[in-house]
């Protein structure tokens, strides 16, 4: 692999409100390593710094390990670190590039897949997605999660102002003690989680790579949470607003018959049929009673229209799409947009 493009001496790449095709460059090393979302534009600006600090940050302190039971990773990003990385600056130097060119050229690095035609990609994807088949959660329900989470892109488009192709990545940062580093990062169009980086070449190759193997992830992780964290016997196996609007007990599949053709189909006409719902922001309770209300925060704006009434839903997959996101208070801003989405979507 040949020298990165802006490894080039005495060179300092940093926060700036130019075009530089040596920053886009930067950028798609960054994204191609795990550490950016995008834009791949040109532009040094503070998401790009960010990505920067995250890199430096792991280079002094990723070891491969876990915050999760996902295992470890194949190599430490720490050993990369040639001596020269010791401070979160957010500005590429060249002691830097060195570390950046050497996870590159390592094949045991495994990079963010991308795709030379992502837009044909993405609707093969989502096509085989809907013929998915035995699918045991609701394929509207299932759809409305994908766009909820990579708006139905498993690899991003490209376009004038932006050069992006890679798989689609979020990138979490839920450490208090360390704000700056990433500490998970989801992939593709059902956003299939890691807390360790970088991915092992299976993970890669199956789960991330392709988009199908990616959305049956999402499928049983989903069917996981409709089954055994909605009514269980512990505290974090249930969910405290299916039990409060519905008690105990048994799971409610779907209000149609498996024998009839609406079977866990006709999804977007009972929302509809449920009644719509406004949700205020640090007013609305998150249930009738609650102690707590849907609030705004990184994630959501947390006030929302016409949101389908939870409690007339007749199953409780709505249920299972708030835990599948956790059960904080980001969760219910999550199951609100979802639900939105379902009843917006023709049937």
């Amino acid at each position: 692999m040949s020298a990165p493009s802006y490894a080039q001496p005495g060179l300092v790449l940093s926060l700036s409100s130019s075009f530089s095709a040596l920053v886009q460059d930067l950028q798609q090393d960054l994204r191609a390593l795990g550490y950016f979302a995008g834009p791949i534009d040109g532009m040094f600006g503070t998401g790009t710094q960010t990505a920067v600090r995250a890199l430096q940050y792991d280079l002094m302190h990723n070891t491969g390990s876990s915050s999760s039971g996902d295992g470890s990773a194949p190599v430490a990003v720490k050993n990369y670190n040639n001596g020269t990385v010791s401070s979160l600056t957010g500005v590429v130097d060249q002691d830097l590039v060195s570390c950046i060119a050497a996870m590159l050229a390592d094949a045991a690095f495994p990079k963010v897949p991308f795709s030379l035609n992502p837009s044909q990609d993405n609707q093969a994807a989502l096509a085989a997605v809907q013929s998915m088949s035995p699918n045991p959660v609701p394929v509207p329900f299932l759809m409305a999660l994908l766009h909820q989470e990579s708006s139905s892109a498993h690899y991003q488009v490209p376009n004038a102002s932006n050069r992006d192709h890679y798989v689609t990545t979020g990138l979490d940062r839920n450490n208090s003690a360390s704000p700056l580093a990433i500490s998970s990062r989801g992939y593709g169009i059902g956003q299939f989680t890691l807390f360790h980086h970088p991915p092992t070449a299976d993970e890669m190759a199956s789960s991330i790579a392709d988009p199908v193997r990616n959305v049956s992830q999402t499928v049983s992780d989903l069917f996981d949470k409709f089954s055994h964290f909605l009514n269980g016997s512990t505290s974090d196996a249930q969910a405290d607003d299916r039990i409060h609007e519905h008690g105990m007990g048994p799971l409610r599949t779907c209000m149609h018959s498996p024998t009839d053709a609406r079977y866990m189909k006709d999804c977007v006409n009972c929302l509809r049929n449920a009644g719509v719902t406004n949700i205020v922001s640090g007013v609305t309770p998150v249930y009738a009673g609650a102690g707590s209300t849907y609030e705004k925060t990184q994630y959501h704006v947390g006030s929302y229209t016409n949101v389908p009434v939870r409690a007339a839903i007749p199953c409780d997959w709505p249920y299972a799409l708030r835990r599948y996101n956790g059960s904080g208070v980001n969760s219910y801003d999550y199951q609100a947009e979802v639900l939105q989405k379902i009843s917006s979507s023709h049937p």
